[in-house]
């Protein structure tokens, strides 16, 4: 162990120097294998996440574009106006060589786009909010909110990103005989007389736990199981004690704002207490229809650690598998079920929750604490997962403790 060795490597930076500051056009992470797969993609499409400038906007979990080579065009991002805005990068990390104040060299800060677009990089990478309009346009041409949409790259093909990224990984796939995990970063010609540059910045295995497949290897009772999907978003294992369900029964859609409230309130207090928990409803949550589901903004709902979305019985609703969160989910590796026994898709136990005793509830929305955790089981490979219910610890069933203290 005395004579253990390290390799340490020194790479350039990718990027050019604009005044004092120095950044690549573009850098991110590429999976060969994507645990958040909205249709059509599948999960080995493979999923990108990339920025303007330096890469800690990607690897701190801030706003960035994401999308799979294999289907660079549909961006579940750019669904909406107001999705588009609220989910794209607005400002970037550059690297400042001169800083006064730093005990280096050089420093990292973050800039607004308008400094981007003086440096004249701009161009390719974004596309333009008109207010006035409500409409995104490609490129800079026009005044309004800039957002990086990679408009110029994606659709317009002015830098082979997609097919570069594409043949990485399948070269990383078959070199580990396995999914694997890139970090880039490139330049692009948007300066006459400057060749862009793609730098393959570091490779590894992507790790999957094989917590879930542990578990299926125990035989689980049906009983045992709460929630159970083939639609699932999202990979590993989740411990969580507390429950927000709005029940099925009592799920009026007419007043699905009301609703959203009352689980808002639930969240703002669980939140401040530090408790993650589960979020079961029917229809979708966060659509525009409040008719479909529950209309909650991402705000209404951060404090989920795991969230179930259950298909209505009176009305055939495809399910969202969480577009409306789609930046949100992944960035936070929030869980996603998605439940429809009418596309012979999961179930879900709404008469066991129906029988817990509700540590608070409102007219349509009910706490439920338990002494023991839920396990929530999610693979991302298969993108199947299962939920258990909490077990005493004699290895009894909690409902029939709540029904005991009911009667």
């Amino acid at each position: 162990l005395e004579e253990e060795k390290m390799a340490v490597i020194v790479q350039k930076i990718v990027g050019r120097t604009h005044g004092n500051r120095i950044y690549p056009d573009i850098s991110g992470v590429a999976c060969s294998h994507n645990v958040y797969p909205v249709g059509p993609l599948r999960s080995d499409d493979g999923i990108v996440a990339v920025a303007l400038g330096f890469g800690k906007t990607v690897v701190e979990g801030e706003t960035c574009l994401r999308f799979s080579p294999r289907y660079p065009r549909h961006l579940v991002q750019l669904a909406s106006t107001t999705d588009a805005v609220h989910s794209l990068q607005r400002a970037f990390y550059a690297l400042v060589l001169d800083d006064p104040e730093a005990n280096c060299s050089c420093i990292l800060r973050k800039f607004d786009l308008d400094v981007a677009e003086s440096d004249g990089v701009l161009g390719p990478l974004a596309s333009t909010y008109r207010i006035e309009d409500d409409v995104i346009v490609d490129g800079i041409g026009r005044p309004g909110v800039r957002l990086i949409s990679l408009a110029g790259i994606l659709k317009h093909g002015a830098f082979p990103l997609t097919d570069i990224i594409a043949e990485m990984l399948e070269i990383g796939g078959w070199a580990t005989a396995g999914s694997v995990e890139i970090e880039f970063a490139a330049t692009l010609s948007t300066v006459p007389g400057q060749r862009p540059e793609f730098g393959l910045l570091q490779m590894r295995p992507l790790v999957f736990s094989s917590e879930f497949e542990a578990a299926e290897i125990a035989a689980t009772e049906p009983e045992q199981i709460l929630c159970e999907s083939r639609s699932v978003l999202g990979h590993g294992r989740v411990l969580v004690s507390d429950v927000v369900v709005i029940d099925a029964e009592k799920f009026d859609r007419g007043k699905s704002r009301e609703a959203a409230d009352e689980v808002a309130s639930f969240n703002a207090r669980l939140s401040r207490e530090g408790r993650p928990y589960l979020l079961i409803g029917p229809g979708r949550w966060g659509s525009n229809d409040s008719w479909l589901g529950v209309p909650v903004t991402w705000n209404q709902i951060s404090g989920a650690r795991v969230i179930v979305e259950a298909g209505l019985k009176d009305l055939r609703v495809e399910p969202s598998q969480g577009t409306h969160f789609f930046q949100n989910l992944s960035s936070c590796g929030v869980g996603y079920f998605t439940v429809n026994p009418q596309f012979r898709d999961g179930a879900l136990d709404w008469a066991w929750l129906e029988r817990q005793v509700a540590q608070a509830g409102g007219r349509f929305c009910r706490h439920l604490h338990f002494s023991s955790p839920l396990v929530v089981l999610m693979n991302g490979r298969s993108g199947e997962g299962r939920i258990l219910k909490p077990q005493l610890d004699g290895g009894g069933d909690v409902a029939t403790t709540s029904s005991a203290k009911r009667s």
